[in-house]
C-alpha cells in the first residue's frame, strides 16, 4: 500500500467551494482502479490548506495507472481552479 498525500493552498473566500467541488468529484478518484480509500481534510488552524490522503494498492497505481487515465483530466478540472498554487504531492509507505 502506497499513501499519497497531496497539500493544496486554496483561494481566500474560496474553501467552502472547493470543498463542495471535492465532494462531486471525489467519485472520480474513489472508484479508479487501485485506490482503497480517499479522504480530504481541511487545516484547523490553517482553513485555507487542505490536505488529501488517498491509499493506492501500488505507486503505479496513482501515478501510471490514474493519471495515466482519462478521470485524471476530469479529477484536476473539477478542482484546480480554487488552487492559489499547483499542490505538492508525495507518496508515502508504512514503517
Amino acid at each position: 500500500m502506497v499513501l499519497e498525500v497531496a497539500v493544496f493552498e486554496i483561494n481566500e473566500g474560496q474553501e467552502d467551494a472547493f470543498a463542495a467541488a471535492y465532494a462531486q468529484a471525489r467519485p472520480i478518484i474513489a472508484e479508479a482502479d487501485g485506490c482503497r480509500s480517499v479522504r480530504m481534510t481541511r487545516g484547523v488552524e490553517s482553513p485555507k490548506r487542505f490536505v488529501l490522503l488517498v491509499e493506492w494498492e501500488t505507486l503505479e497505481a496513482h501515478t501510471e495507472g490514474f493519471r495515466g487515465s482519462e478521470r485524471f483530466p476530469r479529477w484536476r478540472a473539477a478542482i484546480d481552479s480554487f488552487w492559489s498554487a499547483p499542490p505538492v504531492v508525495e507518496h508515502y509507505r508504512d514503517v
